[in-house]
C-alpha cells in the first residue's frame, strides 16, 4: 500500500534480460539517491513509477537495489525496461505513516499519453489522454495516480479516443519528481482511485438480480 507521495526519484542504472525470449521477464539496477536504502531491506516494496516491485538485491553503500520484473508486468507499465530512465520512488506504506496523498495499491490500471506538458504561470499544465475503459473512473477533483505521483484532476474532457484529463503541478512536484522529464507523447502509468474502483463494482452489483431468499430457512 502507498499514498503516491514520492519519497525519492532514482534512476534505471541497468536492464538485464532474464532469458531470451519476449516471455521472459528483466531485471532492473535501480540507483537510489543517497541514504534513500538505509531502512530497506530485501523482500520489501518499492514503487517505481507507480508499479509496486519486490526489492531482490541491496547493496546500500553503492546505492542501489534490483528489481525483476516479468514480461506480463512489462507490457502492462510504461517506462520500466529504460536505462538512465528517471523513476519515481515510493516506499510501502507504514501503519504510523501520515496517509499525504490518496490510497494507493501500486497497481497500474492502464497507460495514458502525454498530450500537454506546459509552464502556466507559476505552475505546469499536464494533460494525459486516458484509455476509454478508464474513463468512468474519472471525475473533476478526483484522485489519480500518474507514474506514482498522487494529483487531483482539475477537468476530464471525454473524446472517441478517450478522456483527456488536466492536472495542474506545483514547481515542489515538479522539482520533486520525475514528472519534470515528461513531454508531449511520454506514456505513464496511471492507476485509478480505490474509492472510485469500489463504487464501480457496487454499481453493478446493484444492478444484478438478487438472490432469492430460501423460503424455508
Amino acid at each position: 500500500m502507498f499514498t503516491g507521495i514520492i519519497t525519492g526519484v532514482g534512476r534505471i542504472a541497468a536492464v538485464h534480460d532474464l532469458g531470451s525470449s519476449s516471455s521472459h521477464g528483466k531485471r532492473l539496477s535501480i540507483a537510489a539517491p543517497a541514504g534513500y536504502l538505509d531502512d530497506v531491506g530485501l523482500g520489501d516494496s518499492i514503487a517505481l513509477n507507480g508499479a509496486c516491485m519486490t526489492v531482490t538485491t541491496l547493496d546500500p553503500t553503492q546505492h542501489q537495489f534490483t528489481i525483476d520484473i516479468s514480461a506480463e508486468s512489462l507490457d502492462k507499465t510504461a517506462g520500466l525496461s529504460e536505462p538512465d530512465m528517471r523513476i519515481n520512488l515510493e516506499k510501502a506504506l507504514r501503519a504510523n505513516d501520515r496517509l499525504g496523498g490518496h490510497i494507493v495499491s501500486g497497481h497500474v490500471d492502464g497507460i495514458g499519453t502525454v498530450a500537454r506538458f506546459a509552464p502556466v504561470g507559476e505552475s505546469w499544465e499536464l494533460r494525459v489522454l486516458a484509455p476509454p475503459a478508464l474513463a468512468r473512473f474519472l471525475a473533476y477533483k478526483g484522485s489519480i495516480t500518474i507514474n506514482g505521483v498522487s494529483l487531483t484532476v482539475n477537468s476530464v474532457t471525454d473524446g472517441a479516443e478517450g478522456s483527456e484529463i488536466s492536472i495542474n503541478l506545483i514547481p515542489h512536484t515538479v522539482e520533486n519528481t520525475a514528472l519534470g522529464s515528461l513531454q508531449a507523447g511520454s506514456r505513464v502509468n496511471l492507476e485509478i482511485d480505490t474509492v472510485a474502483r469500489y463504487v464501480e463494482r457496487m454499481l453493478q452489483a446493484g444492478a444484478l438480480p438478487s438472490t432469492p431468499k430460501d423460503p424455508n430457512p
